[in-house]
């Protein structure tokens, strides 16, 4: 299925390139979310029509995202779990709880922007995660795993 594309999509383009890519990908994912159109000649004339309010959108985007990750660079974020003497979790930290630690620290992100390079912390002590608060814009940050006090 040919798509415009109406933002920049990792992997796949820029704003207003024309791809083709699976159809269930774009009926399922791409179009609902909003990031694409099918690209019709009606729809691609629209496009190059409202070019500049899109483009603009864009990069107010992309500026809120870099002063988010500027503030948010090299920050550490304290998570309480319970573990054994050893230091192992009893269960694990996931994405989801490193996203509301950083909502309770003043910081919009979400469980999909968090990025865990090795799956869920499963012990104590520090460890580095990716936010990607856009995708041009990747901040390491460091996760502090802390046991409980039962």
């Amino acid at each position: 299925m040919q798509i415009i594309l109406l933002e920049k999509v990792a992997n796949l383009g820029n704003l207003g390139d024309v791809v083709k890519v699976k159809d269930g990908y774009a009926r399922n994912f791409l179009i609902p979310s909003g990031r694409a159109r099918r690209a019709t000649d009606s729809a691609i004339k629209e496009f190059e029509a409202r070019r500049a309010e899109l483009e603009k959108a864009q990069a107010e985007k992309l500026s809120a995202a870099q002063a988010t990750g500027d503030k948010l660079s090299g920050k550490t974020v304290s998570v309480s779990q319970k573990a054994g003497v050893d230091g192992r979790l009893f269960g694990s930290v996931t994405n989801a709880d490193i996203a509301d630690a950083l909502k309770a620290a003043g910081f919009d992100a979400s469980k999909q922007q968090v990025r865990l390079p090795n799956g869920p912390l499963k012990t104590t002590g520090e460890h580095a995660v990716s936010v990607a608060l856009h995708t041009d814009v990747v901040v390491d940050i460091t996760v502090q795993v802390v046991a409980a006090a039962e």
